[in-house]
């Protein structure tokens, strides 16, 4: 059996408590995990595993450990755990309810999901929240965490229609992966895995925290315009009216069978939004040669390519930001795109960036995508950094 890793609070911090499974048997891990987290009054556990578990008996044995416990959870593209990051493991962290409050909602059927249902969605789950017996909710006490299908392609219409409900409540949260298999990606609620669905979670507490995001690609001079596309389906099909696979290569110098994930986690592209840049990821050329995008994608929208800085010190500089808000921190959730663990080990940089995730207590994932208040994003670290009173 393998000795799973658990973190407990320090002294003058409140429960909350981490824990990972390296065993890839399904119930050996949801026991591991469980004997590290489970405490006496929980409000949520949250984890996040391989998709190479036998998700059924994974999510059979969980609920069968944490009974009626809200608990939730998602299929990853890699694990950031209490020993750094991961592939082919369990990992998850339990609030207890005197600190934080928190109620979840499940949106199902994200295909037909509409801007209207947001609002309902917010308010009901605020009114919620309330009930409980929490104050009122709003950007001072409460943060609002996203986890959603990684393949559904409704990102960005669910995630600005949820923030435009909750006001001044800031959201964050990750879209589930399954490895760099493209295939099937699974949310974990009321006891059983599922797919085409999302789950907003309002958290609430009296501990300092911040919501924040960085990423280390800024704009160049190399642009190009998207002049065919299918919004969709995220498909480009031309660039400067060029079939887009080919025009996108010679853009970075390459042939276009050269173009592969590596090369896509080297090259994203940014669109410049309200005066702010934005990553926007590819995922693969197709065979008619046009390009699947991980974000939403139009006709005539400008891009520009991206020039990439050093993550080390990039992901350095947004934690020592983070501790000038809170402290040190006591836990950080944190969504990591899986482009950025591509190049991370690219570079050799595994041990330097693990460093900085365990050093800021970041349990967390690889991702499909990141959401940042109304924002799907990718190659970006989105995340909420909680310190003590």
């Amino acid at each position: 059996m393998t000795q799973p890793t658990s973190t407990s609070p320090a002294p003058d911090a409140p429960n909350v408590l981490t824990g990972v499974s390296i065993s890839m048997d399904a119930l050996t891990a949801a026991k591991e995990l469980y004997d590290s987290i489970f405490q006496p009054d929980i409000s949520l556990c949250l984890f996040y595993c391989s998709p190479e578990y036998d998700l059924a008996q994974l999510g059979s044995e969980l609920h069968r450990l944490f009974g009626d416990i809200n608990i939730i959870g998602c299929t990853t593209a890699g694990e950031i755990t209490p020993t750094g990051y991961l592939q082919g493991a369990l990992t998850g962290v339990s609030f207890a309810s005197e600190t934080f409050q928190v109620v979840t909602q499940r949106i199902d059927e994200i295909d037909n999901f509409a801007i209207a249902d947001g609002v309902n969605i917010t308010h009901a789950l605020s009114n919620s929240l309330v009930r409980l017996g929490a104050k009122p909710p709003s950007g001072e006490n409460t943060f609002a965490f996203l986890l959603i299908d990684g393949l559904c392609g409704r990102e960005e219409v669910v995630v600005s229609s949820l923030h435009r409900g909750i006001g001044s409540i800031q959201l964050f949260g990750g879209s589930a992966g399954d490895n760099e298999n493209l295939s099937e990606t699974f949310l974990f609620h009321d006891g059983e895995f599922r797919s085409n669905c999302a789950l907003l979670s309002l958290i609430q507490t009296d501990l300092p925290f911040t919501v924040f995001k960085t990423q280390h690609f800024v704009d160049s001079d190399t642009k190009m315009v998207i002049t065919e596309a299918d919004p969709g389906k995220r498909i480009v099909t031309e660039i400067n009216g060029v079939p887009a696979g080919r025009e996108y290569a010679r853009m970075v110098g390459l042939e276009v069978n050269k173009l592969t994930p590596m090369i896509f986690a080297a090259y994203p592209v940014v669109v410049k939004i309200g005066g702010e840049y934005f990553v926007r990821s590819l995922g693969k050329v197709n065979e008619d040669g046009s390009l699947l995008f991980f974000c939403a994608i139009d006709e005539g929208v400008v891009l520009t390519v991206a020039e990439g800085k050093d993550m080390v010190e990039n992901l350095g500089d947004a934690f020592q930001q983070v501790r000038a808000c809170v402290g040190e921190p006591i836990l950080t959730l944190g969504c990591d795109c899986l482009f950025r663990r591509l190049e991370m080990e690219q570079k050799g940089l595994q041990g330097d960036i693990a460093h900085i995730m365990m050093e800021n207590k970041v349990i967390g994932f690889s991702t499909y995508g990141e959401q940042y208040n109304a924002m799907h994003v990718n190659q970006t670290f989105t995340g909420v950094a909680i310190g003590r009173k």
